[in-house]
């Protein structure tokens, strides 16, 4: 069965870093992307990344563009989601999420994607 073990949160100050991991497991499917999402309590589920498997196309949201990075460590089955110059907006629970097929239009929507981890927290504050 496909797991998703999202890990490497945790509290940072204001312009501090973080990097998210992605294990993946359970499927062998070569044409397939990972997606990044984060939710703030009362907000809606939002899309962050999406990294390609195929030619390792990357998309971020507007609000990460230039301060986060995404990438895959393909001997681990593992994908990063590097956070730097962290803000207090960006606090929320970081989800990774598998979606079989190329990123869909960018990051997608979450009904784009068909497995998801538990997440992890990340807090942004002094």
């Amino acid at each position: 069965d496909v797991q998703l073990q999202a890990s490497g949160g945790g509290l940072v100050q204001p312009g501090g870093s973080l990097r998210l991991s992605c294990a993946a497991s359970g499927f062998t499917f070569d044409d397939y992307s990972i997606g990044w999402f984060r939710q703030a309590p009362g907000k809606e589920r939002e899309g962050v990344s999406c990294i390609s498997s195929s030619d390792g196309s990357t998309y971020y949201a507007d609000s990460v563009k230039g301060r986060f990075t995404i990438s895959s460590d393909n001997a681990k089955n593992t994908e990063y989601l590097q956070m730097n110059s962290l803000k207090p907006e960006d606090t929320a629970v970081y989800y990774c999420a598998v979606a079989f097929g190329p990123c869909p239009e960018g990051v997608g929507s979450k009904y784009e994607y068909d497995y998801w981890g538990q997440g992890t927290l990340v807090t942004v504050s002094s």
